[in-house]
């Protein structure tokens, strides 16, 4: 389809935040795509931070890396997941580069001495960007996320300019579907729909008519609910959407085409005609991992484990590796500060497998070197992920390879080993906002190792988000000690990837890059995939192991994902 064709779906949030207007988004897409469409979603948050690369993880959760090396919010990994289709640097927009760029235009003169405001050039930016994606993309539909809840003052430059878009591209083209919060009030035993009403309301004081409504709320609204709040929002009842709590995130696509939600956009609002939705692979999978009755046990350990959604695509790779192999993967969350404590030791010692996930800074390193070491000794499958490489050959170095004191220059500038040591081309390097190395590179997988087994290719692409590397200048030393560098740059300047050899170890693996990134729920992330199915050897045994992974095989392979 031509731009010029595009249509656009806006998302907005009511009453309070953390509805799901993500899920809500991933999920349309999933729909649209399964109806044979092609999609691209894009968030826009209100705050002012450019990107949420510098942000805390306790303030937001993982930062999730596009192809292109855009640091992004987390729901566009669920877009990934739900649609396939790659997210880019088009496809999160904070309020903070949208000011950042129109100052930047003004300072340099391109306004020729106009007065600058919110109305026109913040919300002409805006406008701009939910166009470039439609450009660049150049396909079916974009759906655009609106961050906050209607009614926040930093939302409001992003609801005028979507309140102006239909001018520009036409009415018909649009369409806003508003995301709002249907209690439970337990002393009166009652749904409330009145907050629904307020905020469909405040969406229309902005000037905005909701063309659809979606209700969250813990069970399935009944049809009179919907047709209450049907009348208050001016809307046919099909418009009024249960949004209600499922158990499996992946089913809410089907929650809402149950609900008709796909046939209502594309006839009912477009106008368009589809072939029905082609959903039967996706059910398959969700309908296996509901089935599941096996179940393995994987040591999660990083500093941010109180809050989970700080390594969000890394637990969900391992749920896609566990329908994968046949199990449900109960994650251990193990706070590295207290790696050492004895009954922390034993968790670690009786697990199926320990995981270190990517992160920063020196806080719970060393209980980090100590769960790698667990690993190690105990011939525990551990898979470590950025971070999770340096400590893994930080602590080979240290008890292994005979360099004690090893580590990397990022925890103690001062060692005597520095293992791990700063990417020459960061160390001018005075801001720390979008200056990492970034984005999908090519990696040349070593024939014969166990990373070559995982990918089956001599050459695969990762996403990358990092500043240090192994040092090449005691590479050999550690190579000379055993440890197997699997994977590097195509010029062999970087490593990408080390393991152990299988003789001295059943699963020791640990990659530069993030592969959790790239997982979907029919396609596991690789080293994902077979670190969850060593977990499941060393907890059933490698013969029963082997049979289920076949079984798995030949599940899979008759319900992959059919998309267009």
């Amino acid at each position: 389809m031509n731009h010029a064709e595009t249509r656009f779906i806006f998302i907005t949030g009511g009453v309070v935040s953390s509805l799901g207007k993500g899920i809500a988004a991933a999920s349309i897409g999933r729909l649209l795509r399964a109806r044979g469409f092609s999609v691209q979603i894009q968030k826009f948050d209100p705050y002012i931070n450019v990107d949420p690369g510098t942000m805390s993880p306790y303030q937001h959760g993982e930062v999730f890396v596009t192809e292109d090396g855009a640091e992004t919010d987390l729901d566009l990994g669920h877009y990934e997941r739900f649609t396939d289709a790659n997210a880019s640097r088009a496809s999160n927009v904070t309020a903070g580069g949208i000011y950042n760029t129109v100052i930047r235009r003004e300072r340099r003169g391109d306004y020729l001495g106009a007065t600058v405001q919110v109305v026109p050039h913040i919300t002409d930016e805006i406008k701009h960007r939910i166009r470039v994606i439609a450009e660049s993309a150049d396909v079916d539909f974009v759906i655009t996320e609106i961050g906050g809840t209607v009614g926040d003052i930093e939302s409001l430059p992003f609801l005028e300019a979507i309140r102006q878009f239909p001018v520009e591209v036409g009415r018909r083209r649009c369409m806003f579907i508003h995301l709002t919060l249907v209690p439970y009030i337990g002393h009166a035993g009652e749904l409330k729909t009145k907050p629904t009403q307020h905020s469909v309301n405040e969406l229309r004081r902005i000037g905005i008519n909701a063309d659809m409504v979606m209700c969250r709320s813990e069970s399935e609204l009944s049809h009179d609910i919907r047709k209450k709040i049907a009348l208050f929002a001016s809307l046919p009842v099909d418009a009024v959407v249960s949004a209600y709590d499922v158990s499996d995130v992946y089913s809410v696509p089907l929650a809402f085409n149950q609900q008709g939600v796909d046939d209502f956009i594309l006839r009912e609002h477009f106008g368009l005609s589809a072939p029905e939705p082609d959903l039967a692979g996706w059910k398959a999978i969700i309908d296996r991992a509901a089935s599941l009755t096996d179940q393995i046990r994987i040591a999660l350990v990083g500093k941010y484990v109180k809050l989970e959604d700080a390594y969000l695509s890394v637990v969900e790779a391992l749920r896609h590796s566990g329908v994968h192999h046949g199990c449900r993967v109960q994650v251990e969350w193990v706070d590295s500060e207290t790696v050492g404590e004895p009954e922390v030791d034993s968790l670690l010692r009786g697990v199926d497998g320990i995981l270190i996930p990517g992160g920063f800074g020196g806080r719970g390193f060393e209980g980090k070197i100590a769960a790698a070491r667990i690993a190690r000794e105990a011939g525990i499958p551990y898979l470590g992920v950025c971070l999770g490489m340096h400590v893994a050959v930080s602590e080979f170095a240290r008890h292994v390879a005979d360099m004690p004191g090893a580590n990397s220059t990022e925890m103690d500038p001062e060692t005597p080993y520095p293992v791990i040591d700063l990417l020459p081309e960061q160390r001018e390097i005075a801001d720390m906002g979008g200056t990492m190395r970034l984005g999908a590179d090519p990696v040349k997988v070593i024939e014969g190792t166990r990373a070559f087994d995982a990918y089956g290719e001599s050459v695969v692409y990762e996403r990358h988000r990092h500043r240090y590397e192994v040092n090449n200048h005691l590479r050999g030393q550690l190579e000379a000690a055993g440890m197997v560098f699997s994977g590097t740059t195509p010029d062999g300047r970087l490593v990408e990837i080390s393991e152990l050899p299988r003789e001295l170890h059943p699963f020791y693996v640990a990659s530069q890059f993030h592969p959790e990134f790239k997982s979907r729920p029919d396609r596991p992330a690789p080293l994902f995939r077979e670190f969850v199915g060593a977990a499941y050897a060393r907890r059933h045994g490698a013969a029963h192991a082997a049979g289920t992974q076949a079984h798995a095989e030949e599940d899979l392979t008759a319900t992959r994902l059919s998309l267009p």
